[in-house]
């Protein structure tokens, strides 16, 4: 564990005084940020590598396509 000293905004200070374990809490709550933040960026790789593979797909697909049309004339 790592003991830091932070500053945080007023208005978020006083949401936190109910809350018993003030560390654990923003801890979990920068783990879930992290995560999402994680999902985030695969999402964008994802959509940028459909982007890029969707001209290959449909090339693949209509190759295929005719192929499996050739025997049904």
């Amino acid at each position: 564990m790592t003991r830091l000293n932070i500053t945080l905004p007023d208005e978020i200070a006083k949401k936190l005084t109910g809350i018993h374990n003030k560390s654990r809490f923003i801890a979990e709550v920068l783990k879930e940020k992290f995560k999402q933040e994680k999902q985030k960026k695969i999402e964008h790789l994802m959509i940028e590598g459909y982007k890029t593979t969707c001209h290959e797909d449909k090339e693949l697909n209509d190759e295929w396509e005719q192929t499996s049309l050739e025997k049904w004339d």
